[in-house]
């Protein structure tokens, strides 16, 4: 049952109706959690702790089938590769070391090394993306000028898309020069910044897609989106960016805009042809489900509603209008229910929950995404798996049947360790009392993706990669 302060307001003709508004900071029902589904895990492998015992605040995890590794990146700047098994861990990369000049930003806790990937020719010679990589980090150096503006008077830091390229990519550790900046944004405030960065996993060398990347960036910080940027189509705040990183065609002649992106022809000089969807408001992570090709996002929201969206070309999520399924109440940072996913041509979530979840502890913030299909653990196969990121909560629902929004779908995840189910945060916690670290307060939960279908999940407070299995 919806709870929910009805507020009637006038349209302001005389004798005309009032129209109901129905105002809510507790838009969804409760998850239900009295059925979880359990899975296994083992303790995969162990990020160096930073200086001064410090965890490592491990941010994102991937694959480089070509190489036969995985990497992990932290949000301090470090790149670290991982056998397939587990048991080498070893540095790749420090793009914060000095020889770079380039500090990277991690005062506040949304500042840092955001993202990273690795182009699908890396490890294929002689193609044009032999040994290119790229990461996507925040900076103190505002120096230079900015791609991107957002306006108004605020630079509090730079968020920049940088082009490493190894000479061998099958090295120990990047063994090449200087890396190439691709754009730079200006970022006004300090949190909600640049998002993932990913090639279409699912693209092939023939298909109109391959070697196009993604790049989420958010809609500038503070709250609310004060400069209105994610509806702002000459902005590439509040966006999903598709550029080729090989072309040139782009303002900056760095990259290349895509022909076939959706707002390229379309005649007005203002529109950014870099801009693949708009309407998002921190755009963390998304993927493409490999039984459709559909590409999903997972979108914090304000205060009430966290989403995952199907993304299409040109798509419009909504913010900051619209936050999930319900129009956004700026005054008071509500949601209004009255008229819900009422506009045409904005696409509504496939799956949505809220702030006042009593499973979770009050900080919240979507996390995630993935589509399990085939892999190994029955009991995920055919679900979205996405997470909370403070409270480190791990949720499924069924890939072939969120098609409503809201909460009704989602189940929770437990973890079987020695055949006691437990939270990751419980998890978390024993692991970092063992460290002699700090009481852990919130997990800051990614997801990591390896070959073959395997998931696995990070955390910024133990430094533990945990394979789901």
């Amino acid at each position: 049952m919806f709870r929910t302060v009805l507020i009637a307001v006038l349209t302001g003709f005389v004798g005309s109706a009032a129209v109901a508004q129905q105002l809510s900071n507790d838009p969804f029902p409760p998850i239900d959690v009295t059925q979880p589904v359990v899975v296994g895990f083992t303790e995969f492998a162990k990020i160096p702790d930073a200086e001064g015992g410090e965890a490592p605040r491990m941010m994102h995890m991937l694959d480089e089938p070509g190489t036969k590794r995985l990497f992990v990146s932290t949000m301090r700047g470090a790149l670290y590769s991982v056998s397939y098994d587990g048991k080498t861990v070893a540095p790749y990369l420090d793009i914060n070391a000095a020889v770079w000049n380039f500090p990277v930003q991690t005062n506040f806790s949304e500042r840092g090394l955001q993202s990273f990937t690795f182009h699908p020719q890396f490890a294929e010679r002689g193609a044009p993306g032999y040994g290119k990589f790229y990461t996507y980090a925040d900076t103190t150096n505002v120096t230079p000028a900015a791609d991107f503006l957002p306006g108004g008077p605020n630079r509090t830091h730079d968020t920049v898309l940088l082009e490493w390229t190894a000479k061998d990519p099958r090295a120990a550790a990047y063994d090449g020069g200087a890396p190439k900046e691709i754009f730079r944004a200006a970022s006004p405030f300090v949190n909600h910044n640049g998002g993932q960065i990913a090639f279409n996993t699912l693209a092939r060398a023939r298909d109109a897609d391959f070697g196009l990347l993604y790049v989420g960036l958010a809609d500038g910080g503070s709250g609310g989106d004060p400069m209105n940027l994610a509806q702002n189509l000459s902005s590439a705040f509040g966006k999903i960016l598709r550029i080729d990183p090989l072309g040139s065609n782009s303002a900056n002649g760095r990259y290349g805009i895509p022909q076939s992106n959706p707002f390229v022809a379309d005649n007005k000089t203002e529109t950014l042809g870099e801009i693949y969807a708009y309407g998002v408001r921190n755009p963390q992570r998304f993927t493409w489900d490999a039984k459709n090709g559909r590409m999903l996002v997972a979108d914090i929201g304000q205060n009430q509603v966290e989403e995952i969206s199907p993304v299409t070309a040109g798509a419009n999520l909504g913010w900051v209008k619209w936050e999930g399924s319900y129009k956004y109440v700026g005054a008071n940072r509500q949601v209004d229910m009255s008229d819900a996913r009422s506009e045409p041509g904005v696409t509504w979530p496939l799956v949505e929950y809220d702030h006042k979840d009593p499973s979770l502890q009050g900080l919240v913030a979507i996390t995630g995404v993935a589509v399990y299909r085939d892999g190994p653990i029955k009991q995920l196969r055919n679900m979205i798996i996405f997470g909370d990121n403070p409270s480190g909560e791990i949720f499924i629902v069924d890939a072939d049947k969120t098609t409503e929004g809201g909460s009704k779908a989602i189940r929770r995840v437990l973890l079987n360790d020695g055949g006691s189910n437990k939270l990751l945060m419980q998890l978390i916690k024993e692991k970092a009392a063992s460290q002699n670290k700090p009481e852990v307060r919130k997990a800051d939960m990614r997801f990591g993706f390896g070959p073959k279908e395997q998931i696995f999940v990070l955390n910024k407070r133990d430094g533990v990669i945990r394979l789901l299995k």
